[in-house]
């Protein structure tokens, strides 16, 4: 059976000095033990907020990532923690999806990414952008064109 230490993480397994203020650093990895498969790894967290940057007011959504790891992936508690960190930053939904992707493809490169906004209805209108990324040169990059072109 295969195990797994700590890998120098900081924020599993402490107390959470939660930040409200947007900032990738606070996002850790921790080493796939089956780089060789294909699988999926799914994340929902329904109860993300942050701020409209024109009026200030707060904006909520489901964000929902799904990826397919390969060296690295992401730690659940720092990916919590920097959402929270969206809670004061002004930004527009379609700007959040697009900034979660491509940082979390900065931190661990993936094979393949997708992230999508679910936002509750302002003005009578619900936003929901949808980004995905596969790796260029291979499969996962044909993957990214055909689930983008049949997103619903």
């Amino acid at each position: 059976m295969k195990t797994r230490n700590k890998e120098g993480l900081q924020a599993l397994g402490r107390k959470s000095d939660i930040s409200c203020e947007y900032n990738p650093a606070v996002l850790e990895t921790f080493t796939n033990l089956h780089p060789d498969n294909d699988y999926w790894v799914r994340f929902n967290c329904p109860e993300f907020t942050t701020l409209c940057p024109i009026t200030g007011q707060p904006d909520f959504a489901e964000i929902r990532i799904s990826y397919i790891p390969d060296v690295k992936m992401v730690e659940s508690k720092s990916l919590k923690l920097y959402l929270f960190g969206f809670r004061n930053h002004g930004d527009f939904h379609e700007d959040c999806v697009n900034t979660i992707m491509k940082d979390l493809i900065a931190l661990m490169d993936p094979k393949y990414i997708e992230v999508t906004g679910i936002f509750t209805p302002r003005g009578g209108i619900s936003i929901w952008p949808y980004a995905n990324y596969g790796r260029k040169g291979t499969k996962y990059e044909k993957l990214a064109e055909q689930r983008f072109a049949t997103h619903e």
